[in-house]
């Protein structure tokens, strides 16, 4: 192997007898380049986003949600409760309540998701850094409020200090509907608005209201039963541990979740986006080894005298086929290692100088230049797949040596 080496390594780095061969070298080398620094930029692009997203979920989202398997609530609220507070890593648990609801304030009405929820909440999760106008209050001494989000408040035209109230509509889960009186179908409470919350996720902006969880028992007809128990973890608490002991405690019947997989889709869109990206640069990767190919052949061709030479100095079809294989893995090699260093560089600069930005308001985004997120797993991936392609690359040149040699 080592001659070999030594002569392709020479036959790359010396100074071909016709420029065209040394243009298409070039160009070679720089399309493995270009198309590896481009599939690390693009990978961490997507990264990025999906940190950002997921970071931003983060902030409403419990660390861990029990849900029952079957039916919609949980029975006993309470007792499941007791039954994990004990766990180790458990700082608190509480039970909400989640259902769809008309609102209606003044004349505008639109349908919105209530979520009942303990008073203090907001010491579950960062609220309190997405309220935008108001405050996080739910009940005082006078009266009873609700925290709404930004689509609600916008569309039903109401703010946080308004007199006017807003009114909540929900049918009854049980009894008959009387004809001759259709509003006694459903239950209404009124509360005021202390605060507006701003997540920028559609998913929550859009129609979600948060009230006392009392309001949201009268309102849906519920005793001590809930849609889904939150559960804060410690800060030193183990996730995974820790949801093997509730689901252990809890048996069969629940469903223990973690954020990501109470995000299951989004973040699962979030990837078939990201591999699909993948997919189209990994095509272009192999269209530019083309261009590899294209230099071996040419080089071939120019190394006719030189093919003789070796032949006649005792060298065999094999060690001669393997000095144009060698070749074209350390082009490929060069051109990934090259491209590797590259895309992380650039990634590095847009980290910290977000040189590429959004178009848009600033004032409007989260963000203002693209997040990038380097993963070495996307790195590995990138050059196993540089890696296949030059080993493709060489299986077709030692196809093209094979022949020319039988001539």
């Amino acid at each position: 192997m080592g001659l070999p080496l030594k002569i392709a390594w020479r036959y790359l780095m010396s100074k071909k007898g016709h420029q065209a061969v040394n243009i298409i070298s070039i160009v070679a080398v720089c399309g493995v380049v270009v198309s590896t620094a481009a599939l690390i930029c693009v990978l961490s692009v997507f990264n990025g986003f999906r940190g950002l997203i997921m970071g931003r979920l983060a902030l409403l989202d419990p660390q861990v949600a029990i849900t029952a398997t079957m039916g919609k609530t949980v029975a006993d609220a309470d007792s499941v409760i007791d039954a994990i507070s004990t766990i180790p890593g458990v700082e608190r648990a509480v039970p909400v309540v989640e259902d769809q609801a008309l609102a209606v304030y003044v004349e505008l009405q639109m349908p919105v998701r209530i979520k009942g929820v303990p008073d203090d909440y907001n010491t579950m999760n960062d609220m309190d850094s997405v309220i935008v106008d108001g405050v996080w209050q739910l009940r005082d001494q006078v009266s009873r409020y609700a925290v709404t989000g930004a689509g609600p408040a916008i569309r039903l035209g109401v703010r946080p200090g308004f007199l006017g109230m807003i009114q909540l509509y929900a049918p009854q889960r049980q009894g008959r509907v009387n004809i001759a009186n259709p509003m006694g179908a459903f239950r209404q409470d009124s509360l005021f608005l202390s605060g507006i919350f701003q997540l920028q996720q559609n998913s929550y902006d859009a129609d979600l209201i948060y009230v006392p969880l009392d309001v949201a028992r009268q309102l849906f007809d519920y005793e001590n039963e809930a849609t889904q128990i939150e559960v804060k973890l410690s800060p030193t608490a183990d996730e995974q541990q820790v949801m093997s002991a509730i689901a252990r405690a809890l048996g069969d019947g629940y469903q223990v979740k973690n954020r990501l997989m109470q995000q299951s889709e989004a973040y699962r869109l979030v990837n078939i986006e990201k591999w699909m990206a993948f997919l189209l640069l990994a095509f272009i990767l192999v269209i530019a080894t083309f261009n590899v190919i294209s230099t071996l052949s040419l080089l071939i061709i120019e190394k006719s005298d030189s093919i003789s030479t070796l032949r006649a100095l005792g060298a065999n079809d094999r060690q001669i086929s393997r000095i144009f294989v060698l070749q074209g893995w350390l082009i490929t090699l060069m051109g990934a290692i090259t491209g590797v260093v590259i895309g992380l560089v650039l990634c590095l600069c847009q980290q910290q100088f977000g040189w590429l930005r959004l178009s848009g308001d600033p004032a409007n985004m989260i963000v203002s230049a693209y997040p990038v997120e380097v993963q070495w797993t996307d790195v590995l991936v990138t050059l196993g797949l540089v890696a296949a392609v030059g080993l493709l690359t060489s299986m077709v040149t030692a196809l093209i040596m094979r022949r020319r040699l039988r001539n």
